[in-house]
C-alpha cells in the first residue's frame, strides 16, 4: 500500500489539489489551485483535475481521492451545490476512473475535512464518535467512530423549531441577519444541544472559514461535550480525500 495519495478538493469557486503522505499528514510539495470552470459540468472539472494532477507529478498508480460537495452513494453524486446539475445521479468515480485513467474515491467534502480531523488534527487518537460540523453557506458535517467514517451525514438539515438547522444558524446566515456573535451562539447552543441529545459524541469539531474567530462564540456555548475549532483548515479537504483511497469509505 503507497504512503501517498493525490487528494482533489472541488468546490464551488475554486478546485485545490496536493500530493499528501499519508502517515504524517504533510503535502509533499507545493498545493496547486485553478479556479473552478463557469457553470461547473462535469466534463470542464475533469479536465481541470487532469491539469492538476500534472501538475503535482505524481505516478501513474497513485490513488486520487476527490472531495465533492455532495452526497454520495457508490461513487454516484446526489447533489449539486454551485455546480452543474449534471452531476445529480451521476456516476462521477466511474467517469472520472475512465478519464483519468486512475483509482478514485469520491468522497463528501464535509466527511473529507472530518476523517483529515480525526486522522490528523483536533481530534487525532480521540476515542468514541466524533462529529464534525462546518459552519459555512450551510451547515455540513461528518460522523467519525473509532477511526471510521460513517457517510454523508447530513445534519445542517435537522429540523429545529421548525425550521432547518442550517437556515438558521449557518454563518452565512449570521453574515446576512447582521446577527452579533453572542445572538449567533444562541442559535448555535439550540442547534448543538440537540445533536448533543441525539448522538451522545464525545467530542465537537467545528470547522469553516468562522472558525478562525472561535474565540467569539465558541466559549458561549454550554455544552457537556467539549467542542473545539478545527486545525487543518484549507487543507482538510485535500488531506481527508488522499486519506480516504486507503479505507473505501463512499
Amino acid at each position: 500500500m503507497s504512503n501517498v495519495a493525490i487528494g482533489i478538493d472541488i468546490g464551488g469557486t475554486g478546485i485545490k489539489a496536493g500530493l499528501v503522505n499519508l502517515v504524517t499528514g504533510e503535502l509533499v510539495g507545493e498545493r496547486e489551485r485553478i479556479e473552478t470552470p463557469k457553470g461547473g459540468h462535469p466534463k470542464d472539472i475533469v479536465q481541470v483535475t487532469s491539469e492538476l494532477i500534472d501538475k503535482l507529478g505524481a505516478d501513474n498508480d497513485t490513488p486520487v481521492g476527490v472531495a465533492f460537495p455532495s452526497s454520495i452513494h457508490h461513487g454516484v453524486t446526489l447533489l449539486a451545490a454551485n455546480v452543474s446539475d449534471k452531476w445529480i445521479g451521476f456516476d462521477a468515480e466511474q467517469y472520472f476512473e475512465e478519464k483519468l485513467k486512475r483509482d478514485i474515491t469520491f468522497v463528501n467534502d464535509a466527511d473529507a475535512a472530518g476523517f483529515a480531523e480525526v486522522r490528523y488534527g483536533a481530534a487525532q487518537d480521540q476515542k468514541g464518535l466524533v462529529i464534525m460540523t462546518t459552519l459555512g453557506t450551510g451547515i455540513g458535517s461528518a460522523l467519525i467512530f473509532e477511526g471510521v467514517l460513517i457517510p454523508n451525514a447530513e445534519l445542517g438539515h435537522l429540523e429545529i423549531d421548525g425550521h432547518d438547522a442550517e437556515k438558521r444558524a449557518s454563518a452565512v446566515v449570521r453574515e446576512k441577519e447582521g446577527m452579533s456573535y453572542e445572538h449567533w451562539a444562541k442559535r448555535l447552543q439550540r442547534y448543538y444541544e440537540h445533536v448533543e441529545m441525539l448522538f451522545t459524541p464525545e467530542l465537537f469539531i467545528v470547522g469553516g472559514g468562522v472558525s478562525k474567530s472561535h474565540e467569539k462564540f465558541l466559549p458561549l456555548l454550554n455544552l457537556r461535550t467539549p467542542i473545539v475549532p478545527a486545525k487543518l483548515f484549507n487543507q482538510a479537504g485535500i488531506l481527508g480525500a488522499a486519506a480516504l483511497t486507503q479505507h473505501g469509505e463512499r
